[in-house]
């Protein structure tokens, strides 16, 4: 994993580091801020490897960036992206008279060697994370990939919904992930999918809305977690598909739903005993979906081999 921060370098010199070595070495694009500015610049970023893909995510000071004609002509990349605009709405120009409006949380699905320039409109900063995947040796996304536009994604739309769950997996479990080449390579096929570059009915589209809606369901368990009630239909009917279709998302996991759900509401269970050794047991125990403490103990015991009250004395 590669990380940096300007805060290990003197004000004076954040900026211009950022500009030279992380802007046109690194992602190989262009940084413009006005002079008055620079002294107060701050900025972080982290890669990862996974899956034959980098994972980077940034934080950094408002500014703006363009990846020009003459920054790809000097460090092309050839990759499918998928970039995330967390916070810090903009502008995009794409080029011949194409302004697209960025706003956060926004999904961008491109080819890393088409021009673009972004324009902020707030000065407080911003947050970004981009997936991006090489296109050498993957014939299936290739073809399809290059030439392709930075386009935002529709929010609200199926395919959106299916690529940022997706996406939050790769972010979130990414090392726990078992097989991080096929979650890649199913994450670009949803996003050639969503651009309208690659056929519905194929086998590798298939395995990516397979892939897609597995995590959209996680993701909708997670929000759910506290309620008592939950269960295949519920997640079924926010998802929109049958509810033997949520049986079969989870049946090559080797664990069924229901026991999926029990391991994250232990898991969220844990994650609280330990966050706040004040909090009651059976707070947190409703709080995460269990229906009574004797419940709750039972399948904490069985699960960790000691009870919440060991767990917590066992950190202290």
């Amino acid at each position: 994993m590669l990380t940096f921060s300007t805060d290990d370098l003197p004000a004076k010199e954040r900026f211009d580091h950022w500009v030279e070595v992380r802007g046109k070495q690194l992602f190989g694009v262009t940084i413009e801020l006005e002079k008055a500015k620079r002294l107060d610049f701050k900025g972080r970023f982290s890669a990862v490897a996974i899956g034959g893909a980098t994972l980077a995510e940034m934080h950094a000071s408002t500014y703006h960036v363009s990846r020009t004609q003459a920054d790809i002509d000097r460090l092309a990349s050839d990759s499918l992206c998928i970039a995330e605009q967390v916070r810090g709405p903009g502008w995009m120009d794409i080029g011949r008279d194409r302004i697209r409006a960025i706003t956060n949380s926004t999904l961008v699905v491109s080819h890393s060697d088409m021009p673009y320039a972004a324009i902020p409109t707030r000065t407080d900063g911003f947050h970004f994370r981009a997936l991006k995947i090489p296109l050498k040796g993957r014939d299936s996304l290739a073809a399809s990939a290059r030439n392709l536009d930075h386009e935002p994604l529709a929010a609200g739309l199926r395919l959106t919904k299916l690529i940022a769950a997706g996406f939050a997996a790769l972010v979130g479990q990414g090392p726990r992930i078992a097989d991080q080449a096929a979650a890649v390579a199913n994450l670009g096929q949803l996003a050639l999918l969503a651009r309208g570059r690659v056929a519905p009915g194929s086998p590798e589209s298939r395995a990516a809305l397979h892939f897609g809606q597995y995590h959209a369901a996680r993701h909708v368990i997670v929000q759910n977690l506290f309620r008592p009630d939950l269960s295949p239909a519920l997640v079924a009917t926010l998802l929109g598909v049958s509810v033997r279709q949520i049986h079969l998302l989870f049946e090559p996991t080797g664990e069924s739903f229901s026991r999926t759900i029990t391991a994250m509401r232990l898991d969220e269970a844990r994650r609280q005993l330990l966050a706040d050794a004040a909090r009651p047991v059976a707070d947190i125990a409703f709080a995460c979906g269990f229906e009574s403490l004797a419940t709750f103990y039972r399948v904490f015991r069985r699960a960790y081999g000691l009870t919440p009250g060991d767990v917590r004395a066992a950190e202290s």
